[in-house]
């Protein structure tokens, strides 16, 4: 049996070409399948369309989210609801295409691979928001070394071997395609051109992006602290050749213009240590946060019968 997983915040537009696309996907494989949709706390009509397909087919099951707990909780909570041979994890915006399921599973059914990722050749994100997500793919691959990582998001087919080391991760703070490359198995990719949104706005607003992928950086990387201990090597280096060059240097310029020259490294040498002290506080933070051992999410009602 083939689970699709798909996370649905604010996507009334969407649902009806996104079920239709995704059945007809899935009926193409002759496999049996079930499509997992978790509403995570939307405001608009997506629910109420969730469960009117849901009644009138049972193949369609719908997790209720208590509130909205953010897209990688929602993913989270359809993978642990998956019965699934192979379970596939999907955007609920279209942008992902339904009709790449199919060649996902031949590809599986090679008997070569236990993950399948979706590899992006092009994204029709335009703008600033490309950028961003050109420069935090970049880095990410870079702190995983793996360059394949650069264009993977979270569409991908999993084996149930693989699905079942996925959820033995228990930490809190997660980013999906990073922990899939952490558990291994054998992985192979799939090439697509990501499409551009159906209908509406992108659902994930430029604050909630920054937070991603700040998660992403700091759960799987010492690469910030590692930078703040090498500035802060710099330094030492290059304001002690200062002040020794100064201990040394004739006085020629007035003393006012000494006190700003000191005010001006002070206020400069703050700013640095605040800004090591923020990226030290998001780990410190971060770890807090694991301790607390709260549930990622809460199911209101589940709708699987």
């Amino acid at each position: 049996m083939i689970s699709l997983v798909i996370p649905i915040y604010n996507e009334e537009q969407v649902i009806d070409e996104l079920l239709r696309r995704s059945l007809a996907a899935l009926e193409k494989t002759g496999q049996a399948f079930e499509v997992i949709m978790v509403d995570d706390g939307s405001t608009d009509g997506s629910l109420q369309k969730l469960l009117q397909v849901h009644n009138e087919d049972k193949r369609v099951k719908v997790l209720e989210l208590s509130r909205n707990f953010g897209h990688q909780a929602a993913f989270t909570a359809g993978l642990r609801q998956s019965l699934g041979d192979y379970t596939v994890m999907m955007d609920g915006d279209l942008q992902d295409m339904p009709e790449l399921i199919g060649p996902m599973y031949e590809k599986m059914m090679s008997g070569q691979y236990d993950i399948v990722n979706g590899y992006r050749t092009s994204r029709a994100e335009t703008g600033f928001r490309a950028f961003l997500f050109m420069v935090f793919h970049k880095l990410f691959a870079f702190i995983l070394d793996n360059r394949e990582a650069e264009n993977m998001g979270n569409f991908s087919m999993l084996n149930r071997p693989a699905l079942e080391a996925l959820k033995q991760l228990k930490e809190k703070t997660r980013y999906l395609p990073g922990l899939r490359s952490y558990v291994g198995f054998r992985q192979g990719s799939l090439d697509y051109d990501r499409e551009a949104r159906a209908e509406g706005k992108a659902k994930m607003r430029l604050k909630h992006l920054m937070g991603l992928a700040a998660d992403a950086i700091f759960s799987f990387s010492r690469l910030p602290i590692k930078v703040c201990f090498y500035l802060g090597l710099v330094g030492i280096v290059v304001f002690g050749l200062a002040g020794i060059v100064l201990l040394f240097e004739e006085p020629t310029t007035p003393l006012t213009h000494d006190y700003k020259s000191i005010l001006v490294g002070l206020y400069f040498l703050g700013s640095v240590q605040l800004a090591f002290i923020g990226i030290i506080g998001e780990y410190v933070f971060k770890g807090y946060k694991e301790t607390q051992n709260r549930p990622m999410y809460f199911v209101r009602k589940a709708y699987v019968d």
